[in-house]
């Protein structure tokens, strides 16, 4: 192989991959289909020449054919009056006018079968072209779920997961730390509230049972109209038993 060669295909690839890198299938698409619509006009214009065309030749055969007519006629009335010079010249413009006809006439057939050829075409054309666009725009639509996917990966290539994963393990001990503490505040707090309660529910029911041995006594009789409420024991002091408090008392014994 020809270093030449060798040169034109090295070329080639190199500027043949650029050229791919840097082509956009969603913008090259969008031309397209700006390119096909830009050619309705065009077509419409040429269909719209050819039916004129085919409405002249038509109007043209009308014309000879009226004219076809009227020299018949005058043919016939240069007969009547004898004069055969006129009716001559008259034939001969008959004659012409009927080779006339019969060109425009082969003219207006084929002018009629082009702009029914001309129509279709167009038609067809805008059809193909409506096909063609809604294709190109479910091409659109999968090169920007494309682009969307290629930019996914390009993040999920450059998410650095351990990094992170160490810094949401970090935030999530620093938390239940705080939420550990919290718990445990509260339940101290409650702690001491119930205690509380509980002294003064039993306070409450020291007083009731005080206020119940006041009433059997007081109906028994065993207290007078005015005396008062028996105080309540105080409790013995550590290392004192309830009777013999100085170590007398009821015939007790010290030991």
């Amino acid at each position: 192989m020809g270093i030449w060669t060798r040169m034109k295909r090295s070329v080639r690839a190199l500027f043949g991959g650029i050229i791919e890198k840097t082509e956009d299938p969603e913008l090259i698409l969008q031309q397209t289909i700006r390119d096909m619509r830009d050619r309705v006009p065009e077509l419409n214009n040429n269909v719209a020449n050819v039916m004129a065309t085919e409405r002249l030749l038509l109007k043209s055969k009308e014309r000879l054919e009226t004219q076809r007519v009227e020299l018949d006629s005058k043919i016939r009335a240069s007969v009547k009056m004898g004069r055969d010079d006129i009716a001559t010249a008259y034939i001969g413009q008959l004659q012409q006018a009927e080779i006339d006809l019969q060109k425009t006439s082969q003219q207006l057939e084929y002018a009629t079968v082009a702009s029914k050829q001309a129509l279709k075409a167009r038609d067809n054309y805008v059809l193909q072209m409506q096909r063609r666009t809604a294709e190109a725009m479910q091409l659109i639509n999968q090169s920007k779920q494309a682009k969307l996917q290629e930019q996914l990966a390009q993040t999920m290539e450059s998410f650095q997961l351990g990094d992170d994963a160490s810094t949401f393990n970090e935030m999530r001990d620093k938390i239940d730390r705080r939420a550990a503490a919290a718990e445990a505040k509260m339940q101290l707090g409650a702690a001491s509230v119930d205690n509380q309660m509980q002294e003064i529910e039993r306070e409450a029911l020291d007083m009731q049972l005080a206020d119940k041995l006041l009433d059997y006594k007081r109906s028994m009789g065993l207290l007078g109209a005015g005396a008062d409420a028996p105080q309540p024991q105080a409790l013995p002091a550590e290392g004192e038993t309830t009777s013999g408090q100085n170590g007398t008392g009821g015939g007790g014994r010290s030991m």
